[in-house]
């Protein structure tokens, strides 16, 4: 049986919702949400997935 994943592995605490996609910089390597430009967390980090 193939392993259950969330629909997005990240989130946006700035837009309130998943960022399945999110940008990577290419200056310091950070994870970007597509929407706002805000950094974005990893769902199982923040207990919400």
């Amino acid at each position: 049986m193939p392993d259950a994943k969330p629909a997005a592995e990240f989130y946006c605490p700035n837009c309130g919702q998943p960022a399945p996609d999110p940008l990577l910089c290419g200056d310091c390597g950070a994870l970007l949400c597509r929407t706002c430009g805000k950094p974005v967390e990893r769902i199982d980090e923040l207990g919400i997935g």
